[in-house]
């Protein structure tokens, strides 16, 4: 029997990678992949809440919100890394420091 624990514990872990992917690396795609990691864990956590809500379906319904804000976050970012890469030839975001140039 798999329990809200469960759910829990596995949403922590993929928060707990994607903020260390956003936190060490050095590379502004792996850094957006990290964001994707620490969404897709709050996702689980609305999924695993939704569940034990028969009656209104809340937390899929939050969910699924949360699905489509990540989708156009990740095509806006996207386009922002490759016009960042096209102008420096280069996406990592410690050396990225004068934008408004």
């Amino acid at each position: 029997m798999i329990t809200l624990t469960h759910f829990l514990i596995v949403s922590a872990l993929l928060f707990v990678i994607g903020l260390y992917a956003v936190l060490a690396k050095r590379n502004a795609v792996l850094v957006l992949v990290g964001i994707e990691l620490m969404i897709n864990a709050a996702v689980l956590n609305l999924v695993s809440f939704g569940r034990y809500d028969k009656a209104l379906y809340g937390g899929q319904t939050f969910a699924l919100f949360a699905i489509v804000l990540a989708a156009a976050s990740v095509a806006v970012a996207l386009a922002i890394i490759l016009n960042v890469y096209r102008y420096y030839k280069n996406i990592n975001p410690h050396d990225i420091r004068d934008l408004k140039d």
